[in-house]
């Protein structure tokens, strides 16, 4: 996501007209929504708010006070009504009665589904209680990088009554939990005319009589911080520049050298997934003089941290010298200090009830010139890992431009981070799909059956770089993934397999997009036909340039991307039964996918000790779908045949043994297999998916 200028203050969006018959959850969910509309408000999947609303029991029927209120996950930006949870304001204040004190106020969080209102599944979250002690009827807790600034200064007390006055209060340091859900109900009945207070190193909560009020309460208090930064932060941040940016190509260039050799050094025991950020704001902090010791203090709010871990690591790339061949031959150190530093961490934080240390790899990646890069199991967390970073950035910028900025305490980051609520959260998370974190790049992509593979790819969990030569097709086939899938995990790139510039480029760009490449599918195809008199040079010479040349060139370029990395690599060719099985009028056609079956088998016995597959799968008469089958193709193979192209399909399923059709989904089911760790001792191999054919039997 684009960064948001910081200076500008936020619209108010409300509008009268739209709410005027909605329910007061209704209108919760339509408040939650425009806050979490701009990220300079709240970050993903950040803050949550709340109402008090009388509903009717289902049981009783009487009249009773429920607290509605965001649920465990969700981002209050695009959540519907049941990323709720209800639950009953009697019960809720009842807890009260057994609290045991803060040494066991992690025990409470098992008592909130017995407040649960009108059997809602929706998980309550750790914040529940914080929402239900305020005595208001209209909650708003958000993380606006603005009040983060202040909540993240070392004068943070004293600079929240400078800018507020006694509108606002002030809360210390406290982990959320039950304990500060009563330190804040203790705050609003101290402070009855208060309107918010902002929690040291944490955010901003905000109240209402109404959803309106609360909603603009929110923005007047959040414009207030923008507004005040702007008139009183200098006009140069975080000590100044050191090193200026590299033109953008410049920036690509570095970034596709550095992310595939880290990909392959953080992903041995788990695949990630890269993203690669050089916005203004990144570029600013990267290239500034106080980069690394600002770095090293971590984040401060919660939400940021859990996202980016303790600490990002900067790599010491020299933008002017462009050193950069010094820093991958020092990489492997680099990881490994970082590794070290987390695991000496680790050490020192962590109890006798502690989870055993996680990744201690990087999430974060800082280069001076260049930008930061991001990894994570996933597109989607790299990306919003990067967002929040972006976050950090801001309140880093406004805290140490005001005063010194603050990050959280070692000991406390530790608490939070290995948190045992969180560890159980993590354990609740769902299994990963067979091909999560993997990057697979299809040919032919646009159609047929490449188009049928990138589906099942991704449906896996894969992400997905589409690579067609027809522009037109490949916008729209691209615009349908993306609408199935998300756009994070789906790119599309134009590709013409015989030229070696465009191959090389498109590998280039999965390097920048995704962090490098763990399956090419070489799908790409045409076709001809003509008795061999009548096959003209030309026509020899484009199958064996498309079919041949075409895959060699992707190839080549797939194992030296396998190369760097270093954790093997998938390579799946789609062949054809005419590689085995001769076929009349077709010598070109033919000749061709015979030598993509052998490449194949030169290809596997290349790659084995390096773990890179290469295997094979071999279609029939596949013509749905298919693009080589809607033109000429079709219509010489009905006249070699001596029939009507409408009688082709049906002549093919009678061909077969199983007399059966055999479709672009059967292909990519078979590419899947050889995709997965299903066929993870399988190389050199062939799988027909022909419906059966004699005379290609591979034995």
């Amino acid at each position: 996501m684009p960064k948001q200028d910081q200076t500008i203050t936020l619209s108010n969006l409300w509008d009268d007209d739209t709410v005027s018959t909605m329910t007061e959850a209704e209108l919760l969910l339509y408040r939650s929504n425009l806050l979490g509309s701009d990220k300079r408000i709240t970050n993903y999947g950040g803050g949550n708010t709340s109402v008090k609303a009388t509903e009717k029991d289902p049981l009783s029927g009487e009249l009773v006070e429920v607290l509605w209120v965001k649920g465990s996950g969700g981002d209050i930006a695009s959540m519907k009504m049941d990323g709720f949870a209800t639950l009953y304001m009697d019960k809720l204040r009842a807890l009260k009665n057994i609290y045991r004190g803060v040494e066991f106020e992690d025990e409470m969080v098992g008592h909130l589904p017995h407040c649960t209102f009108n059997l809602n599944t929706r998980a309550a979250s750790i914040d529940t209680p914080l929402h239900a002690y305020v005595p208001k009827t209209h909650v708003d807790h958000m993380h606006p990088d603005a009040v983060i600034a202040i909540a993240a200064a070392k004068n943070s007390e004293e600079l929240t009554h400078k800018i507020y006055g006694d509108d606002i209060g002030w809360l210390p340091w406290k982990r959320p939990g039950y304990e500060l859900g009563l330190w804040l109900e203790k705050f609003c009945l101290d402070n009855p005319n208060a309107r918010g207070v902002v929690l040291e190193s944490h955010g901003l909560f905000t109240w209402g009589d109404s959803a309106k009020e609360s909603y603009e309460v929110t923005l007047e208090i959040i414009n207030k911080a923008i507004t005040w930064f702007d008139e009183n932060l200098p006009g140069t941040a975080f000590g100044g520049q050191k090193y200026a940016p590299l033109a953008a190509e410049q920036r690509a260039q570095i970034a596709a050298k550095l992310m595939p050799v880290i990909r392959g050094m953080i992903g041995v025991s788990e695949s990630k997934i890269g993203h690669f950020e050089d916005s203004d704001a990144v570029l600013e902090f990267v290239g500034s003089v106080d980069l690394k010791p600002l770095a090293a203090l971590g984040t401060s709010c919660p939400d940021h941290f859990l996202r980016t871990k303790i600490c990002p690591l900067v790599i010491d790339f020299d933008p002017q010298k462009s050193n950069i061949e010094e820093i991958l031959a020092d990489l492997p150190k680099i990881i490994g200090d970082y590794r070290d530093g987390y695991a000496a961490y680790y050490e020192r934080c962590k109890h006798d009830d502690s989870p055993a240390i996680r990744d201690p790899n990087a999430i974060v990646y800082l280069i001076p010139g260049v930008g930061m890069l991001t990894f994570a199991k996933d597109k989607a967390t790299a990306r919003i890992s990067g967002e929040f970073y972006v976050n950090a950035i801001n309140v880093m910028r406004g805290a140490s431009g005001a005063s010194t900025y603050m990050g959280l305490p070692e000991q406390e980051a530790f608490d939070i981070e290995y948190w045992l609520l969180e560890e159980a959260k993590l354990q609740r998370m769902p299994k990963a799909k067979s091909l999560a974190g993997q990057v697979a790049l299809v040919t032919g992509g646009a159609s047929g059956i490449g188009k049928a593979t990138a589906k099942r790819l991704a449906a896996e969990g894969a992400c997905i770089l589409l690579a067609d030569i027809d522009e037109e097709l490949l916008a729209t086939s691209h615009a349908e993934l993306v609408d199935e899938f998300s756009a994070d995990v789906v790119r599309a790139v134009n590709l013409n397999v015989t030229s070696e510039d465009q191959v090389i480029a498109a590998f280039e760009s999965a390097k920048v997009e995704f962090g490098g490449l763990d399956i090419l599918v070489s799908s790409a195809g045409m076709a001809s036909s003509a008795p061999i008199e009548e096959t003209t040079l030309d026509m020899w010479n484009l199958s064996m340039s498309v079919l041949s040349t075409g895959y060699f060139l992707v190839s080549r370029e797939a194992f030296r991307l396998f190369r760097i990395q270093k954790i093997g690599g998938n390579v799946i060719f789609v062949a054809s039964k005419n590689g085995l099985a001769a076929s009349p009028n077709a010598a070109a056609y033919c000749t061709a996918k015979a030598s993509e079956l052998h490449l194949a088998r030169c290809l596997a016995l290349e790659g084995a000790g390096e773990q890179i597959r290469v295997n094979v799968v071999n279609p029939d008469a596949v013509l749905r779908g298919s693009k080589i089958w809607s033109g000429k193709w079709k219509e010489e193979r009905a006249a070699a045949y001596n029939m009507s192209t409408d009688d082709l399909e049906e002549h093919y399923r009678n061909r077969s043994m199983l007399k059966r059709n055999v479709f672009p989904e059967d292909i990519a089911e078979a590419i899947y297999f050889f995709a997965s760790d299903m066929s993870s001792k399988s190389t050199g191999n062939i799988i027909n998916v022909d419906a059966g054919n004699a005379q290609s039997f591979t034995r």
